[in-house]
């Protein structure tokens, strides 16, 4: 069967539904392709009254894209690792531009290349038991799939906060934070921000992550009373200090770009960098390969990073 399943029903909705429950709807090469194929298609016969996209399987909607598999093709052949990502964001980019309304159900697991897919839907509509994370700073990746655009845009800092830390959110956080809309079971969605995590800590994230100095944000976490805000910081001290310092960086830089489109051109251009990394290699291999959580990066802190190596990746 196939990775993904497409259909359009009598009333010309299109059906996305993501069909690798065994794997947690991980996004393969193939599924990329069968989705850049059928959503081209379907956008160009112009019979469409609307787009939703949706994951087979309880443990969640998607885990993100296959990672082992880029991890591999770095090792063989950089350029061909970089064009993994590039077929990503053409997918992504294909949904956020769609000529119909795009509604998106979120449950479980939704991360990385699962974030791409659906954020920039009109409609996202979530199940309770959310767990939404850009956890790209863990693996020696950076948030790419174009999100550093909305990031650059969440009140408070927030957006530096999901970047630098990679933090998994609940439902509630991720409602309070606009990154999805609405509940599945039809409740009121705003009781349940209003009590979040993230609405608790606005706070000290506003305060702590203002700038552009990645050690200077780092020193004020590890100094803050906050006990929540000292977790971040040591959180941060676990993830690749170069990603780390890119991610706070590509915020910045999104906050002054034009588009989304725009951020998509930058991503890809980045990407050819960060596919010749080390520490994607690395980190990959310590979080899915050999799994004993046990990164070296290349870097020890993330106060030893060169500036000129962050403007090397997103130049």
């Amino acid at each position: 069967m196939s990775d993904v399943l497409l259909s359009v029903t009598d009333d010309g909705v299109g059906l996305v539904r993501l069909n690798r429950p065994q794997a947690i709807n991980a996004l393969s090469v193939e599924l990329f392709e069968t989705l850049e194929s059928g959503l081209t298609t379907w956008f160009e016969q112009g019979n469409l009254t609307g787009l939703d996209i949706a994951g087979e399987g309880s443990r969640g909607f998607c885990a993100g894209a296959d990672v082992r598999t880029l991890r591999s093709w770095a090792l063989e052949d950089a350029d061909k690792a970089a064009g993994f990502l590039h077929l990503e964001y053409r997918v992504d980019r294909l949904v956020a531009e769609a000529p119909v309304p795009v509604t998106a159900h979120l449950h479980g697991v939704t991360m990385g290349g699962g974030v791409g897919l659906t954020l920039r839907a009109g409609r996202r509509i979530t199940a309770p038991d959310l767990q939404w994370a850009m956890p790209e700073v863990q693996i020696g990746l950076w948030p790419d799939v174009g999100v550093t655009y909305e990031f650059a845009r969440l009140p408070g800092e927030l957006g530096v906060h999901l970047a630098m830390t990679g933090v998994t959110l609940d439902a509630g956080s991720a409602l309070y934070a606009g990154l999805v809309d609405e509940l599945a079971d039809g409740a009121d969605p705003e009781p349940l921000a209003a009590a979040s995590d993230l609405a608790r800590d606005a706070g000290w994230i506003a305060e702590c992550y203002a700038g552009d100095d990645p050690a200077i944000i780092l020193a004020r976490l590890e100094h803050h009373p906050n006990e929540r805000a000292r977790a971040a910081a040591a959180l941060i001290r676990t993830r690749c200090p170069l990603t780390v310092c890119v991610a706070l960086a590509a915020i910045r830089q999104a906050a002054a770009l034009p588009s989304l489109a725009a951020t998509f051109d930058r991503d890809a251009r980045a990407a050819y960098h960060s596919v010749r990394e080390p520490d994607l290699v690395e980190g990959v291999r310590a979080q899915l390969v050999d799994k004993d959580k046990r990164p070296r990066w290349r870097h020890a802190w993330v106060e030893d990073v060169d500036p000129a190596e962050v403007a090397a990746t997103l130049a």
